[in-house]
């Protein structure tokens, strides 16, 4: 058996990360993985987490499963956290998931479930395991135009005549903010018309939101999200705590829907339990119980705020500061674009020529397509960048 296993291509990402740890130069420079880190290269541990965790391994008194679906504690806090008042409660479903990548898995068995012919429409570029997921599980699949090279900003009259095509009961991805791997977010005004569109034609929106409270705050980051909830009978949502709570390795996420009724909610939520039995049965709980407790406490929600909101505009800051730096080099505006983008990414528009060069001359390593990861970078390698760039004539 296992002599017929087709030998599958390298990841990407992990093959850069390799080249990167391979490289015996001291001022090299990682831009590629995407994982949150400070000025001094580390992701830490919040703080809110680590009183979390202290107060978790004083107070928890048994390591039994809790249940299908998680903790009925987490999940609602997770959904009061994406949704908000936006939609009653009584129409939402919950389970929770190993991480964001989890939860987009179980989204798309639940697709799968319910229709089998149902498309899945994909923004071009979008995240790759999204890409990868749907195949394997073979979903028809089709793409929308999103980004424009050229402004670097979102062509949004492609995605809508691209769109036009979607049919009822079709699932349409959308970042629900830091889009990635462009950076390129939709305005409030382009969510509505995406709300519109997808009211007349009867597609289901499925949100991935993995980076709320990264972009422009935890409440404007999904306030796109909360618009189409409000508006749309059903939606499909995977959420991830891995980059607002900092807790990667633990796997926390949650899959929601949203229902037209109770009674779609209540046999939405049961599928959930059963999709989570067939896969890996009870989910991971010591991430989703550290961050219910932060969610629920008000001292530690403060905190856990307080230092998101200092990791936000630490990005912001380097944003400015990489657009300040190749204005100056460049003596144009073709770089603005850093500044406008949120989260931790954007697409630099480099050929692969220069993004071979960047990792070869100077030690700079970020993926094939030229996405960087913002928060790789840190006062003193922004202008190592920026120079770089202007060496290889991006």
């Amino acid at each position: 058996m296992l002599s017929e296993l087709t030998p599958q291509p390298a990841d990407k990402i992990l093959e850069l990360m390799q080249l990167y740890r391979d490289d015996p130069r001291e001022g090299k420079v990682d831009l590629g993985v995407g994982v949150y880190k400070d000025a001094d290269g580390r992701t830490p541990v919040m703080r809110a987490v680590k009183a979390a965790e202290r107060r978790l391994v004083e107070t928890q008194e048994t390591k039994a499963y809790t249940g299908l679906a998680g903790d009925p504690a987490f999940t609602e806090a997770m959904r009061r956290l994406v949704l908000g008042d936006a939609v009653e409660a009584g129409r939402v479903a919950v389970a929770a998931t190993p991480g964001g990548t989890g939860a987009i898995r179980q989204g798309l068995e639940l697709m799968r479930y319910a229709d089998k012919d149902a498309t899945i429409w994909i923004s071009s570029p979008t995240w790759p395991n999204h890409l990868t997921i749907v195949k394997y599980l073979g979903i028809p699949m089709r793409e929308y135009r999103y980004f424009d090279g050229e402004s670097r900003g979102v062509d949004f009259a492609g995605m809508m005549e691209d769109l036009k095509g979607v049919k009822a009961g079709d699932l349409v991805l959308l970042h629900g903010c830091c889009h990635n791997p462009t950076g390129a977010n939709l305005t409030v005004e382009e969510w509505a018309s995406v709300a519109a569109l997808l009211e007349a034609t009867g597609a289901v929106p499925f949100i991935d939101i993995a980076y709320q409270g990264f972009g422009d705050g935890l409440d404007a980051d999904v306030e796109g999200v909360r618009l189409l909830a409000g508006r749309l009978p059903e939606m499909v949502l995977a959420a991830s705590c891995s980059k607002n709570f900092g807790v990667y390795r633990e796997r926390t996420g949650v899959l929601m829907t949203v229902a037209r009724n109770g009674a779609d909610r209540d046999s939405a939520q049961a599928t959930l339990a059963f999709l989570n039995r067939q896969n890996y049965s009870f989910p991971p709980d010591h991430g989703a119980r550290v961050v219910q407790m932060i969610l629920d406490d008000d001292d530690l929600r403060a905190d856990w705020q307080e230092e998101l909101e200092d990791v936000r505009l630490g990005m912001l800051d380097l944003r400015q500061q990489l657009a300040a730096e190749l204005r100056q080099r460049t003596n144009s505006d073709r770089f603005d674009f850093v500044a406008q983008h949120r989260g931790m990414f954007s697409r630099l528009g480099c050929s692969p020529e220069q993004v071979m060069a960047l990792r070869k001359d100077h030690g700079i390593y970020m993926v094939g397509d030229s996405r960087i990861n913002i928060a790789g970078l840190n006062a003193r390698t922004v202008p190592v960048l920026a120079e770089a760039l202007v060496a290889v004539g991006a």
